[in-house]
């Protein structure tokens, strides 16, 4: 991928370097995420510390919408934030996914007016090292790259592009660029009024329905993946042979068949939040061939 060519944002805060960033397991106020019991919660957990499969993978609350503190407890974490470094970092890592949220802005700006006649506002990337503050609830690096609706902001380990080299066998620019884009993809949901409506209907549900609306809203983020990079390749020549390619192997490395058929040795497609490796590399693909965000409405989509 070309990334050297994009415009870097300035939309970082860089956290790296800060420590653990004090605070409680791994945020998932309120007794649960998806819609799952804290039992649950602590289960996944621990087959995720025992298999080192990220447990935010197998639980999927840590990019989902439904994570929240009460806004005093919010309000009170941000007053406790000491001053960071914000626009584009200098080490080739921090370059790397300045330029991705660079170059996901430029499109989003142009893509999502011309198609949908809102208006693209672009979110924050905070990378981080370990574990820090977010408008969710505390973060750990064992969580994965999630979006936060509250403060409308990415929040990324960056060392999880090792672990995804080394626990799931998958690596690549456009592979990591792919799961930044996926996270930007959750928040062209927020910035389409899509993340409330699912969150409040979660709510007046049970588990299995929950995890069925999850599942739709992360293949929606899949295929939104889909259309910057077509768009971002239609604009920018951005891509090159294999880079595709590299991100069907990431799709396909964290669907939840294969993460729960590796932890467990046996699948349950009602506990999935986030799709299956053919379902997450189907709707990535019908992004990138449309390069329409309209063509990514998993939830008029009779199948999955």
């Amino acid at each position: 991928m070309r990334w050297e060519d994009f415009r870097t944002s300035d939309n970082v805060e860089d956290r790296r370097g800060e420590g653990g960033g004090g605070g409680g397991g791994f945020g998932f106020p309120g007794g649960g995420a998806g819609g799952l019991g804290i039992g649950t919660i602590v289960i996944l957990c621990i087959i995720g510390w025992v298999t080192g499969i990220n447990p935010a993978i197998l639980i999927g609350g840590a990019e989902t919408v439904t994570r929240q503190r009460a806004p005093q407890e919010q309000g009170h974490q941000q007053g406790q934030q000491p001053d960071r470094r914000t626009g584009a970092p200098s080490d080739q890592t921090g370059k790397f996914a300045a330029a991705i949220l660079g170059n996901t802005e430029d499109v989003w700006k142009t893509v999502l007016p011309n198609q949908t006649g809102r208006q693209y506002t672009p979110t924050t990337m905070v990378l981080y090292t370990g574990g820090t503050r977010s408008g969710c609830g505390q973060a750990r690096a064992a969580m994965g790259p999630f979006y936060c609706p509250l403060d409308k902001k990415v929040y990324l380990d960056t060392s999880f592009f090792k672990e995804m080299e080394q626990k799931f066998h998958v690596k690549g620019d456009f592979a990591y660029a792919y799961v930044i884009a996926h996270e930007v993809g959750h928040h062209v949901q927020d910035v389409l009024g899509i993340l409330p409506k699912v969150q409040q209907k979660q709510q007046q549900v049970g588990e299995r329905e929950s995890n069925a609306l999850s599942v739709r809203v992360e293949l929606m983020a899949d295929c939104l993946a889909g259309v910057w990079a077509k768009n971002s390749n239609d604009r920018f020549n951005a891509l090159e042979p294999g880079d595709i390619e590299e991100a069907m192997q990431a799709a396909s490395a964290i669907g939840d068949d294969k993460l729960q058929k590796q932890s467990q040795g046996y699948v349950v497609p009602d506990s999935f939040t986030h799709g299956s490796s053919a379902q997450r590399m189907r709707w990535f693909q019908t992004g990138y061939r449309s390069g329409q965000t309209q063509s990514c409405d998993t939830f008029r989509a009779s199948q999955l």
